[in-house]
């Protein structure tokens, strides 16, 4: 039947008229091709293609979501870099003042030990010159004593006196050589 269709369509298209079966024909093969097509090729590429789309959607979702993260980790970095260089600038201006603070106790410490130096050295040096003292009046209490028990055994002469005021002399200097 369809051999008769197809000759019968031949034979009306050389008449010149319309050719009907032709059509209908061709209506049906494009039907079924369509039908086969959409279950054989259409879905399948249509799966495929509402796979890639939701790859590519979650592939762009992933990217932005990995976007916001290096965001927000380069702004805690920032943040975490910015605390550290005030930590360290804390540390240095911390570690100035501290050096500048035993610098001045050093300075001041010394100082006191100068003082404490030079106090004990002019108590020292006033000590001794009293300890001269006393001992340049106990030597002129011993030479005037001496002098005295000469002039008393003898009766001065200017000779006598000359040589008294020499030994006297020569006394002074022995006592001061000790």
């Amino acid at each position: 039947m369809l051999s008769q269709t197809l000759f019968s369509s031949v034979a009306a298209t050389e008449e010149g008229g319309l050719a009907i079966g032709n059509i209908i024909f061709t209506a049906i093969v494009f039907i079924v091709l369509m039908a086969l097509i959409k279950h054989y090729a259409w879905k399948p590429l249509s799966d495929v293609m509402t796979k890639r789309a939701d790859k590519i959607s979650n592939d762009i979702s992933s990217a932005e979501k990995s976007r916001k993260d290096a965001e927000e980790l380069a702004k805690k970095r920032e943040v975490a870099l910015s605390k550290s260089r005030d930590d360290a600038s804390d540390i240095i201006s911390n570690a100035k003042d501290s050096a500048q603070k035993q610098s001045e106790q050093i300075v001041s410490e010394a100082r006191n030990d100068a003082q404490s130096v030079k106090a004990s050295a002019q108590k020292d040096i006033e000590q001794e010159r009293k300890d001269a003292l006393a001992n340049t009046k106990d030597d002129v209490a011993n030479l005037s004593v001496e002098i005295a028990s000469k002039i008393i055994q003898k009766e001065l002469k200017s000779d006598d006196q000359k040589a008294l005021i020499d030994s006297y002399i020569e006394g002074l200097g022995k006592q001061n050589a000790r």
